[in-house]
């Protein structure tokens, strides 16, 4: 490429290592660091945060980039150049609204903030998490009006994780399919005895468990010569390079579900970070679309493939290979049922697939009333209670189980939430769209074979890395925008079978 360009590339890549140093850093922080280091690495997190910030921030990069769009005008919108140009333009003018004394701020207090959240969840002690969450929301408000809106402080939040949707389109869509949801939930719950997973509530040793579930995210495609698996108080994918992808997994003995779907979950975040072409590499382009195109990724081979018949039928043998005496009787259509069972449970994670949305759209209200200034945050245990009540039926019988559960708003992460359950929507669509160009897709998956899948989605989706956005690669991919029909007729043809409905 030009020279102009290329000096901008190498410039872009010097900030991406700063970048991903810091990821490093906070990866050992969940998974190896001892407690009493939260100081000096919230410190360490936020020097590298506030250079990487000034330098993408500094006039060189504008003067870079203007030079680089003269060179590569006239280029097609979907090149590799004239897309890391346009990206980058928008990366730049969202990023200067933010000073960089708030960045390092920012970083410093949700760095210092994982461990006081860690030791509030362990004790079920929301009064010792909260003046750290005031101080965060402070900041998070602070963002959003550097950042700028047009109706909602909220739009400025999730436009970060979801460029170009709104509060108001996120309402629409929860709107839109809430009531074919809660309807079928109500149908399932009246028929609830119908499946039992008593079988998935035993002892199960944990290193049995890491070992078939590392076998069978293997077998999907996750590259171990270019990933590993840990484990943390919270299951997450972090990414330092496209060689080098790793995933945490919590576990539990006595339940079978957490670390088993969690680490085919993380593993598809993983599989799609592998998958970014070589040639973006080393540039902000590397990377997901977005975090609801991340999350349709992992809640695809979680879901869609992790808990469909098909599979089971093939994996369960080897799965009885690990627990002969826990599964001794049991055949593979009672244990897929099992897996698929609908509950009102209270752990967004563990959640089934039917009732997961209801959990984002909680988190979805709390936010925007958080943000607004409408709610809170000493009343937020008290409110995520009763929408949790008004929402699924049940109330969390501790703030560990409710308020504390997830580790995002320790992070600063307030408009991250909606982005799972549109995953969850885009999931499906790219799976039907999937289906359309290898209809045998289902067969292979019953016979352990993913590598069609897999291709498909590094072909569509995983190569293009953040060149589109979420909109833009989803009409690519299945010739409209998000929607949320495929998803439900999903739901609802699944858990009737399952069911009997």
């Amino acid at each position: 490429m030009g020279e102009k360009y290329d000096q901008l590339v190498a410039h872009l890549s010097e900030i991406e290592d700063l970048d991903r140093a810091g990821s490093i850093l906070g990866w050992d922080q969940q998974v190896n660091m001892p407690p009493g280091g939260a100081m000096a690495r919230a410190r360490q997190l936020s020097t590298l945060a506030k250079l990487s910030h000034e330098m993408f921030t500094d006039d060189k990069t504008a003067k870079l980039l203007d030079d680089a769009e003269r060179e590569t005008d006239g280029m097609p919108y979907d090149s590799n150049e004239a897309s890391l140009i346009r990206v980058v333009k928008e990366d730049y003018a969202e990023r200067t609204r933010l000073p960089a004394a708030y960045v390092a701020e920012f970083t410093r207090v949700t760095a210092e903030a994982h461990e006081v959240w860690v030791h509030a969840r362990a004790n079920n002690d929301f009064a010792h998490f909260r003046p750290t969450l005031e101080r965060i929301v402070d900041l998070v408000i602070q963002a959003a009006e550097y950042l700028g809106y047009k109706d909602h402080p909220y739009d400025a939040l999730i436009n970060r994780f979801e460029r170009g949707m709104t509060t108001a389109r996120v309402k629409e869509i929860f709107d839109g399919h809430k009531p074919r949801l809660v309807s079928l939930i109500s149908a399932v719950t009246e028929h609830a005895e119908r499946v039992s997973d008593a079988v998935l509530h035993q002892d199960y040793n944990a290193d049995q468990q890491r070992a078939f579930g590392l076998d069978m995210v293997k077998r999907f495609g996750y590259d171990m010569q270019r990933g590993q698996q840990s484990v943390s108080v919270h299951p997450f994918c972090t990414t330092f390079s496209r060689d080098d992808v790793r995933i945490t997994t919590r576990f539990d003995s006595k339940w079978l579900n957490p670390a088993l779907f969690g680490m085919m979950h993380e593993a598809g975040h993983a599989m799609y970070e592998q998958g970014v072409g070589a040639f973006l590499e080393g540039t902000p382009l590397a990377g997901g679309t977005s975090l609801g195109v991340h999350e349709s990724q992992s809640r695809m081979w979680e879901n869609i493939v992790g808990r469909s018949r098909g599979f089971w039928m093939w994996a369960f043998p080897f799965l009885k290979q690990y627990f002969p005496t826990q599964l001794e009787g049991v055949d593979a259509e009672s244990f897929y049922k099992a897996i698929n069972k609908v509950e009102r449970s209270f752990i967004r994670v563990e959640a089934d697939e039917a009732t997961y949305n209801l959990h984002i759209m909680v988190r979805f209200e709390l936010e925007t009333g958080v943000v607004s200034g409408k709610i809170e945050v000493a009343d937020l245990a008290r409110e995520w209670n009763d929408r949790f009540e008004s929402y699924l039926g049940v109330v969390p019988p501790s703030d560990a189980l409710g308020v504390l559960q997830d580790v995002h708003w320790s992070s600063g992460l307030m408009g991250y939430f909606p982005t799972y359950a549109l995953g969850n929507l885009l999931s499906v669509q790219y799976y039907n769209r999937a289906l359309k160009d290898h209809p045998s897709i289902p067969d292979e998956i019953a016979q352990g074979k993913f590598d069609t899948l897999l291709h498909w989605l590094n072909e569509n989706i995983h190569q293009y890395g953040r060149k589109f956005t979420s909109d833009e690669l989803t009409r690519r991919v299945t010739g409209e925008s998000i929607q949320s029909n495929d998803f439900i007729a999903y739901l609802e043809g699944k858990f009737g079978d399952i069911y009997g409905l």
